[in-house]
């Protein structure tokens, strides 16, 4: 009997055991799973971005209007069209200066035969003067003819050089009716695609009253050069100098991005939002040969402010605000708070100085319930 409930009272306290055992393992903290990353080397930059959305703009831009009212008479370029410098971009109606213009060119013309005339008499005259002094020297013309002589090569001479004076007034009236015409042609003053026209033959343009902004009647663009003007906060505005490397993404191309530099930095703080000052700079934009940019694209801008090459580097969402970052141990899994000495920041990666060396593990997704330093953790396949 008494054996029997010895082993009895093993057999329960067995039980009791295998179940604290089979509690404790069934209520034991699971691993939590973690992304990892593996400290390697790289390049890290460190930048500053815009605050708001930019924009590309062309380096030259020209919103024409004709100098002088009128009516179209003709549109030879149209929205889109390529033209050159010099190229007519509208004409005014304009058969009255046409005429006028052509007046003078006739009165220059006959100024000129004028000329010719006058000057081809004083020619004789003067010869007819040296044939007289030559027979006065002889004894052979009287005194008072070899005067008239002298005195008709004089006049002649006069009238020829009023003759010619008459052709520079006539050429001068011929540059102010050309300089009229031309204030009915709107010319283009670079090369460049014609963006918008407003207004359509037998329509009447008018030039804008001063201070009374009104559409332009050709928007001229030079696409051959581009820059980006964007916002930069006021913190950031005195680390940047014109020709800093600078990288430009377009939500036109998002999986893109283009070199530029900048070309200017504002030098006026702008206040148009409370609490929210920035600096206007402009990063002007390489690799046009690749791409059809076109103004008017809002654009980001990163200027790079210094780069550090093949460094330690970890992404910078995973170093923690105390400056540490959980290491993985590989042998039991747990977590490690280990404190970092970081150097160049991005917000993408981070310098590491000193704390870590390459082939470390650190935690990736250090936002997930539980992860901090000795938790127990299990990689993500």
């Amino acid at each position: 009997m008494k054996s029997r409930a010895i082993r009895r009272w093993l057999i329960l306290l067995l039980a009791v055991v295998a179940m604290v055992i089979a509690y404790s393992y069934l209520s034991r903290p699971r691993p939590i799973h973690v992304a990892l990353y593996e400290v390697i080397t790289g390049d890290v930059k460190a930048s500053v971005a815009n605050t708001r959305a930019g924009t590309v703009k062309a380096c030259r831009r020209a919103r024409l209007s004709p100098a002088m009212g009128g009516q179209i008479a003709g549109l030879p370029a149209r929205e889109g069209a390529r033209v050159k410098q010099g190229d007519i971009l509208m004409e005014l109606w304009n058969d009255d200066l046409k005429a006028q213009l052509a007046l003078a060119q006739r009165e220059t013309d006959a100024s000129r035969a004028r000329t010719g005339e006058a000057c081809a008499t004083a020619e004789v005259a003067e010869k007819e003067s040296r044939r007289s002094l030559s027979l006065q020297s002889k004894g052979l013309a009287s005194e008072e003819a070899v005067d008239v002589a002298v005195g008709t090569a004089k006049a002649s001479a006069a009238a020829c050089g009023a003759a010619r004076a008459q052709v520079r007034v006539s050429q001068a009236r011929e540059t102010v009716a050309r300089a009229y015409l031309e204030r009915t042609l709107l010319r283009a003053p670079f090369d460049g695609s014609v963006a918008e026209v407003n207004g359509e033959i037998g329509e009447f343009v008018t030039p804008s009253p001063v201070g009374i902004p009104t559409p332009p009647a050709v928007d001229l663009i030079d696409n051959s050069c581009l820059y980006v003007t964007a916002p930069i906060d006021e913190v950031d505005a005195p680390a940047i100098r014109a020709g800093m490397p600078a990288r430009i993404s377009l939500d036109a191309f998002p999986a893109e991005e283009f070199k530029g530099s900048v070309r200017r930095v504002a030098p006026y703080v702008l206040d148009l939002e409370k609490q929210a000052r920035t600096v206007e700079i402009e990063v002007e934009v390489a690799q046009l040969e690749e791409r059809d940019l076109l103004a008017g694209y809002s654009a980001d801008v990163e200027v790079i402010l210094q780069v550090r090459e093949q460094v330690l580097r970890v992404p910078t969402q995973s170093v923690l605000e105390d400056s540490t970052v959980l290491l993985y141990s590989e042998s039991d899994g747990v977590l490690e708070s280990r404190s970092v000495k970081t150097g160049v920041s991005n917000w993408e990666y981070t310098e590491i100085e000193s704390g870590l060396k390459a082939g470390d593990r650190i935690v990736l997704s250090v936002d997930r319930e539980g992860v901090s330093g000795g938790a127990q953790v299990q990689p993500e396949s």
